[in-house]
């Protein structure tokens, strides 16, 4: 059985996608209440770890992406679990750091909570050591080819 929260909880999570996927700021930012629990837990080498809970610091964190990585190189959701108020998404990516040319697989669990038709928690699970790897030092491969 569908609540109206989880109807409204799942609308805001595909919402989400469907605005972040079309480099729709403004219309994400929407998305979010005034104050949100906002953790992206990781390496300190990842720009955008840390937490956050205004839209201007949120607005910071989405505006990191394209300043550092290359467009998706693929997405693929795997799985949306609603249960009222939370989401869980499991999702998978690929990217290109533009400072080191390395790429990097990023398979990741995205805890969102919705009231009152916003984001009020938003918590992403990811392996940042394989992207702090990403945005260490060119590549030996690379680092040979500079030296000829």
């Amino acid at each position: 059985m569908t609540t109206a929260q989880q109807q409204t909880t799942a609308t805001v999570v595909d919402a989400f996608f469907e605005r972040f996927g079309a480099g729709d700021l403004p219309g994400l930012l929407d998305l979010f209440a005034e104050r949100v629990d906002f953790r992206v837990s990781g390496s300190p080498q990842v720009p955008w770890t840390g937490a956050r809970s205004t839209r201007q610091e949120i607005s910071e964190f989405f505006g990191i992406f394209p300043k550092v990585l290359t467009a998706p190189q693929s997405f693929t959701l795997h799985a949306r679990l609603v249960d009222g108020s939370h989401a869980v998404v499991m999702a998978e990516s690929a990217f290109g750091v533009l400072a080191t040319g390395k790429t990097f697989t990023n398979a990741y669990a995205l805890h969102f909570s919705v009231e009152d038709g916003q984001i009020v928690r938003y918590h992403m699970y990811e392996d940042s050591y394989a992207i702090a790897e990403a945005f260490t030092a060119v590549s030996g491969e690379r680092a040979d080819r500079s030296r000829r």
